[in-house]
């Protein structure tokens, strides 16, 4: 089974995880939200592009009040050099992970750990919430289309961890996994990941996907141990005014 590619992923990403609005603004895609959420808030280049072409994007942002944002996928080298030279800074370099679902739903997680649940319950807002994930990020779960899920992780009769997960096409993603700082440690980011997994599979998905940044370590080494491969990766370039 052939994984997806770093192309597939970007559109993976689109699809389960959608700004409020998108304009084209000459080669670019501008990406306009309000969530503070920067996959939804970032700029990407369909051409080659120019330093003017960059100003011209960089306008459009921040006529719609928000920070002058660049994603740098797979082949925007050129791009990633002009951002450099022109103040643009690297924020949060990501890694993008995909693996065959039925490879990860191997193992349901223990009785009463993980609860399917749409729409999100006050304590599972209350989890995200504690975890920088506000009501912006909600909003964005909200209008990205069916099939979609959260799921509810509980430790010891509490809530403890909570993610949400789309589909688009037959490619599920994991977006907003948090755990609590009090559950961390305890394996429950694992259940909750093979949970979307038996739940990607039941929704039509073939393959689960998700992205991390580069600096969060235990996640990167929870999501190799799982079995999932690296597949691509991506940063943004932000202009700090």
């Amino acid at each position: 089974m052939s994984l997806p590619n770093a192309k597939k992923l970007y559109a993976i990403i689109d699809g389960t995880w959608p700004a409020s609005a998108k304009q084209v603004v000459g080669p670019w895609t501008v990406r306009l939200d309000g969530s503070g959420s920067s996959r939804v808030s970032a700029a990407t280049a369909e051409m080659e592009v120019t330093a003017d072409d960059v100003a011209e994007a960089a306008d459009a942002m921040r006529e719609a009040g928000q920070t002058p944002l660049f994603m740098i996928r797979e082949g925007d080298d050129a791009l990633d050099a002009m951002l450099a030279a022109c103040g643009y800074v690297i924020k949060d370099p990501v890694n993008m992970y995909a693996a065959p679902a039925a490879e990860i739903a191997t193992e349901r997680p223990p009785p009463v750990t993980s609860f399917q649940v749409w729409p999100p319950l006050a304590a599972q807002a209350e989890v995200w919430g504690a975890g920088g994930i506000g009501q912006g990020r909600l909003d964005v779960m909200e209008r990205a289309r069916a099939p979609k899920t959260t799921l509810l992780g509980r430790l010891n009769d509490k809530p403890a961890g909570t993610v949400f997960v789309g589909v688009a096409a037959d490619y599920a993603m994991i977006h907003a996994l948090e755990i609590g700082n009090a559950h961390r440690r305890q394996g429950l980011a694992r259940h909750l990941t093979r949970a979307a997994a038996f739940w990607a599979l039941d929704a039509g998905a073939t393959y689960l996907t998700l992205v991390t940044t580069q600096a969060n370590d235990g996640a990167n080494a929870l999501y190799t141990s799982l079995g999932m491969t690296l597949v691509g990766q991506y940063h943004y370039r932000i202009l700090t005014e």
